[in-house]
């Protein structure tokens, strides 16, 4: 067992999947941008329990965790190995704490043997704001889908003043 970053993972089970000829053509996932991002659910398939911290025996019955192994005990060590196709992908990404996560859904065309990685960060606003109230307002977080290296969807959720409340719309590139 491996304890990282409030994250309890068997990686003995995950580390020894077996490759074959079918997952060589799988397409890659990972997600990066901050301090932790967990993958939550795959199509129907749960992968990480936001309470307990675990990864469910279902995701490792399913073979499509991976481990980088570069990153073993260390943050997002964890990625997706799945079969190319339009897929749902609920990720959860901790951008201040480990308390709140933002949470992305997404539905994509996945490519075979290409890597995609889901990287979150803040928009900084460049623009001098006119007024005190608009200058208050926390910059947009924004989560870059990108194939290989090229940035192919961005999602951004900006903050609603009103609420305190956003949703990920994908925006034009």
């Amino acid at each position: 067992m491996l304890l990282s970053a409030c994250q309890l993972v068997d990686t003995a089970q995950i580390k020894h999947v077996p490759e074959t000829k079918a997952t060589q053509n799988n397409a890659l996932i990972y997600c990066s941008g901050t301090n932790n991002c967990e993958f939550e659910r795959f199509n129907t398939i749960q992968i990480m329990d936001s309470d307990k911290q675990k990864v469910y025996r279902e995701a490792i019955q399913a073979k499509i965790l991976r481990l980088q192994q570069s990153h073993i005990g260390k943050n997002n060590a964890l990625y997706l190995s799945v079969p190319a196709g339009s897929h749902e992908l609920v990720l959860r990404f901790y951008p201040i704490s480990q308390d709140r996560a933002e949470k992305l859904h997404l539905i994509h065309k996945f490519k075979a043997k290409t890597s995609y990685t889901l990287q979150m960060y803040r928009k900084r606003n460049t623009t001098h704001s006119t007024s005190l109230l608009k200058a208050s307002v926390p910059d947009p977080l924004c989560v870059d889908l990108k194939q290989e290296q090229k940035t192919i969807r961005r999602f951004c959720k900006p903050y609603d003043a009103l609420t305190g409340l956003g949703e990920f719309v994908e925006q034009k590139l």
